[in-house]
């Protein structure tokens, strides 16, 4: 299994900052990245997107159903969103679009070229499985401590 270099996490963490911020008005603050399985309980929204060209793999965003109902209702002007309809997991999807399209910019400056897919929006309770490198964790932070989103990246080089 090929190990992930700490050149194909950044980019990703500083777009998902970025990101958030502009998009929702949300600071978040990177914490310690580990090593874990890709698991997700009932109460999770995920938005998986795949990468291709330079890099290969997948990252997976995810959170708890009620942060991103806040995320959508901040991305919605304040609109309030009680539930994820079509209309909010639009929103969500958007926001991972937006975080991977910046973090692809990011890359091109490295002179490394990317390309992603269509985000692909998931609930509930489930598994993936990376075979060919680990997959690492991020969690982002709200100022107060709580997690807002995980960033899982299964990610090589090549």
């Amino acid at each position: 299994m090929a190990e992930m270099n700490v050149d194909c996490i950044n980019p990703f963490l500083e777009a998902a900052i970025a990101i958030v911020r502009d998009a929702c008005q949300i600071e978040l603050k990177v914490g310690k990245p580990y090593v874990k399985p890709v698991e997700f309980t009932e109460d999770t929204v995920i938005i998986l997107i795949g990468v291709t060209g330079q890099m290969r793999g997948q990252v997976i965003l995810s959170m708890a159903v009620e942060n991103a109902c806040k995320a959508a209702s901040l991305m919605m002007m304040g609109m309030p969103v009680e539930e994820l309809d079509e209309m909010a997991t639009s929103a969500i999807s958007e926001l991972g679009n937006m975080i991977m399209g910046n973090a692809s910019t990011i890359f091109s400056t490295k002179d490394i070229g990317i390309d992603i897919t269509p985000p692909t929006v998931g609930r509930g309770t489930g598994k993936v499985d990376t075979m060919y490198t680990k997959n690492i964790s991020i969690p982002l932070h709200l100022s107060d401590g709580k997690v807002f989103m995980e960033m899982n990246i299964a990610m090589k080089l090549g």
